[in-house]
């Protein structure tokens, strides 16, 4: 099996295993279109292209850690953290598909659902909320 048919078996299971654990309840918040085109766009994305997502992940993350260290959600670092996340979703959403509500609503899921919770909170305890509320300043 050569390595691009690997990366592409990668991407197919990655969208059967995030339908699996999270397909439901998206569906239901975002839609089946949304949804639909979200998994055309990681399907379809190159390696370059997945990468740069992988960058993006690392980015926000420290970013964030920085901003926790300032303080304060309307901050700088805050802020530029929730740009890159703006980033890093517009690469599963696509053109014309990314909204500041939509994105705030992102971040209180973030709090609330224990799953994406502790991804943040990884980070440092309080993360998904300080990202929450940085959000809500962002989108505001």
């Amino acid at each position: 099996m050569s390595d691009e048919e690997k990366f592409e078996g990668f991407k197919r299971d990655l969208i059967k295993e995030n339908e699996e654990k999270y397909g439901r309840e998206v569906r239901k918040a975002y839609g089946e279109d949304a949804v639909d085109a979200s998994n055309e766009r990681l399907a379809g994305m190159s390696r370059e292209e997945w990468n740069r997502q992988e960058e993006l992940s690392k980015e926000i993350l420290e970013t964030l850690k920085a901003a926790m260290e300032d303080g304060s959600p309307a901050g700088e670092t805050a802020q530029k953290a929730c740009d890159l996340h703006r980033q890093w979703l517009c690469m599963f959403w696509g053109d014309g598909a990314y909204s500041r509500e939509a994105h705030r609503e992102m971040g209180e899921m973030y709090a609330a659902d224990e799953r994406f919770k502790a991804y943040y909170d990884k980070v440092q305890d309080g993360a998904a909320e300080f990202l929450r509320d940085a959000l809500n300043i962002y989108c505001s």
